[in-house]
Order: structure tokens, then C-alpha cells, then sequence
């Protein structure tokens, strides 16, 4: 009897993150195939959402349309509560993609000396002056398995630079560890 229960958390093992992905994937296309109503052609809503997302990508890159993007930006960020909302998803969707990346930098800190634990994450400002603290730095550390995280302030000689891909350490901390470097 143990041995199928065994058997049964094996097999739970392997089908329940391959279904609940293409579960989550099917539910995708279809949310996007609604949104442009094309119930009738499976994926075309999926295409057309990459298409359009493409082309605004374009089109923002021309010098006639730079002034009307800033000043909907200046807008966005002056209205109370949209303000808010528009701000920080913006400051997100920077942090991962485009120019400004800032989750690019991973590091090692000491949180005890002690016991010598540490923490792995992401130093996401180096000068703390503004706060009257330059021997600071901030650290980010993500939360695994949740799109969240904390920031810390710690002491720069806690600190040591990763020579990994940043990529690859976010994996492994939202992984919890279970993912190799």
C-alpha cells in the first residue's frame, strides 16, 4: 500500500506542474483570443497581441511620436491614485526588461557572522548618501516562489558581487534553491 502511495506522489510529481502549465497557457490563449474575439481561430489572439505590442514598440521609437508619450507619461503620473498604480508598475516592468535594468547586479550578503548564513539577492543602489548613510547599500531580496520581495539596507563589507548571470540567481532564489546555478 505504501508502495502506491509512492507511486501516486511520483506521478503527482510529474503531471501536476506539466497540466497546471499548459492549463495556465490554454487559459492565456483563450483570454486573448476572447479579447479580440477570434473564439473561431486558436492562437490568433496570442499573434495579434505580439503584433500589436511590436508595433506600438515601433511606433514609440520615431522622434514624432517621443513628445506625446511624455506628456501622457507626466499626465499618468500627476493624476491621484493612477499616479500611484502607473508609477510603481512602471519602476517593475523597468527593473526586468529594457535599458534600466536593475535586478542585474547579484550578490552574496552575510546576515550572520556567526553561524555564517547568508542571503542571496540583488544590490540595487550603491550610494546612500541621500540618507546620510554611504556605508550602505541596498539589497533586494526576492521571495521565493511569489512575485514579491523585501529590500534591505546592509553594511557594504557584508557584501560580495556574484560573477553569475542575474538571471540564472533569480531562478534559483524564486526556485527556493531547487533550481541549479
Amino acid at each position: 500500500m505504501s508502495k502506491l502511495g509512492n507511486y501516486f506522489l511520483n506521478g503527482l510529481l510529474i503531471v501536476a506542474p506539466i497540466t497546471i502549465t499548459i492549463y495556465i497557457l490554454v487559459g492565456l490563449f483563450m483570454w486573448l483570443d476572447g479579447l479580440f474575439n477570434l473564439n473561431g481561430f486558436p492562437g490568433l489572439g496570442l499573434l495579434t497581441m505580439l503584433v500589436l505590442i511590436t508595433l506600438v514598440g515601433f511606433v514609440a521609437r520615431s522622434f514624432a511620436v517621443r513628445p506625446f508619450l511624455v506628456l501622457a507619461e507626466r499626465v499618468l503620473h500627476r493624476t491621484p491614485l493612477v499616479s500611484i498604480i502607473y508609477s510603481s508598475l512602471k519602476d517593475l516592468f523597468d527593473a526586468f526588461v529594457g535599458d534600466n535594468q536593475k535586478f542585474n547586479r547579484p550578490v552574496l550578503v552575510c546576515v550572520n557572522e556567526e553561524t555564517k548564513a547568508y542571503r542571496m539577492g540583488f544590490a540595487t543602489q550603491d550610494d546612500l548618501s541621500v540618507m546620510h548613510r554611504p556605508d550602505l547599500l541596498a539589497v533586494y531580496y526576492p521571495h521565493s516562489y511569489n512575485f514579491s520581495g523585501e529590500l534591505q539596507l546592509v553594511p557594504k563589507e557584508s557584501v560580495t558581487y556574484l560573477d553569475l548571470p542575474s538571471s540564472e540567481v533569480m531562478k534559483f532564489i524564486v526556485s527556493g534553491g531547487v533550481s541549479k546555478l
